[in-house]
């Protein structure tokens, strides 16, 4: 919650879904831990060498499901920064104006 325009939800069985601009970044609850989008090369790092592994129905979409006491706290507010600005950066110029993300 600390990235900037970010909403939380409750949805998919009850599941905390982080948001930015409406878009999904990281869901905490769905199949245990924390799932979140991450690069291609991320998703390679995380699941053939790292803590994650492939995201139960988005893993196409490269998101990586890492357990919560599976990686240091450091390490996860950078997956969950990353998985912010990947998913920030496909909102519309407009949008990000809205939210306070481009000047």
């Amino acid at each position: 919650m600390a990235l900037p325009a970010v909403t939380s939800v409750v949805q998919w069985g009850g599941s905390d879904v982080y948001k930015v601009g409406g878009k999904v970044f990281a869901i905490c609850g769905l199949a245990g831990g924390i799932s979140f989008k991450v690069s291609p090369i991320g998703f390679v790092v995380l699941t053939e060498d790292g803590p994650g592994r492939q995201a139960h129905y988005c893993a196409k979409g490269h998101w990586v499901n890492v357990a919560l006491d599976g990686a240091p706290d450091a390490d996860l507010a950078d997956w969950l920064a990353t998985a912010h600005s990947l998913i920030a950066a496909k909102l519309t110029r407009r949008a990000k104006l809205e939210l306070g993300l481009v000047s």
